[in-house]
């Protein structure tokens, strides 16, 4: 017969029964032993810590309100964003920062001299995350999840094999210059004095001077050189849309 201690209190047990009982006591201790041995040989990083973020009330509710939809915490919130977004990502993000003067919590003191009573203080969200983060950084991972989860940012998938978007866009603008180069080279001349005669109102519209083509001609002419000077598109020019316009009314009048 043995006599076993379990959370302070004494029991008396017989045999095998009695042998379980202080192994299992022994693995727990074990147990306990190792932990507290893995947590004191933690890197700093490695440990975490409880980190309260000052916030205007809105984005705190906001914040809340997400994690909840999602059934995670507001800390697993933070540690995503900052797990698969790039650093500098992160920081580029505008700071929420912090509440307005007038903007108050009240709560009621749970422990100390004044237990009981309320105290107004700084809204705020309470995370637990690795040790020494920035305060600013953890809020602006959340604000980050925000933009996303509100469709305000998305985030894009790219090759790094191959040209990412923003060299695809300079391509194109550069393509685009050079389409302008072309065309304004084979176009003709605008005429500093506009449309006076009808050979000139031809020559706008790239008809040779002395014929005469029928209005659905000049019509078909006047379409095609549109597309490609009307002020809407990538390579169009307001000044030669203008004379288009001026060398077509020309003709129609003077038919």
């Amino acid at each position: 017969m043995e006599t076993i201690i379990f959370s302070g209190v004494r029991k008396t047990m017989r045999g095998a029964a009695a042998a379980e009982a202080v192994s299992r006591v022994k693995k727990t201790e074990d147990g306990r032993l190792l932990d507290a041995i893995r947590e004191a040989t933690k890197s700093p990083t490695q440990r975490k810590v409880s980190y309260a973020i000052p916030c205007a009330s809105a984005f705190r509710d906001a914040v809340t309100l997400l994690a909840e939809s999602r059934k995670v915490n507001v800390g697993d919130i933070a540690r995503s964003v900052m797990l698969t977004m790039p650093e500098s990502t992160v920081q580029a993000m505008e700071d929420p920062g912090e509440p307005d003067a007038d903007d108050r919590e009240t709560v009621i003191l749970k422990s100390g001299p004044s237990a009981g009573k309320p105290w107004r203080r700084k809204p705020r969200l309470q995370v637990r995350m690795p040790a020494g983060l920035e305060v600013v950084t953890i809020r602006k991972a959340l604000a980050l999840a925000l933009k996303l989860d509100r469709d305000a940012l998305k985030v894009t998938l790219e090759d790094a094999a191959k040209p990412s978007a923003r060299e695809r866009l300079a391509d194109q603008a550069e393509e685009i210059g050079r389409l302008r180069s072309v065309i304004s080279a084979l176009s003709s001349e605008i005429l500093s004095n506009g449309i006076r005669t009808r050979e000139e109102a031809l020559y706008v519209l790239g008809i040779a001077p002395g014929t005469y083509p029928d209005m659905q001609t000049i019509k078909a002419r006047f379409r095609m050189l549109a597309t490609i000077h009307h002020p809407d598109s990538d390579i169009g020019n307001h000044e030669r849309m203008a004379q288009l316009n001026d060398a077509i009314a020309f003709l129609r009048k003077n038919q």
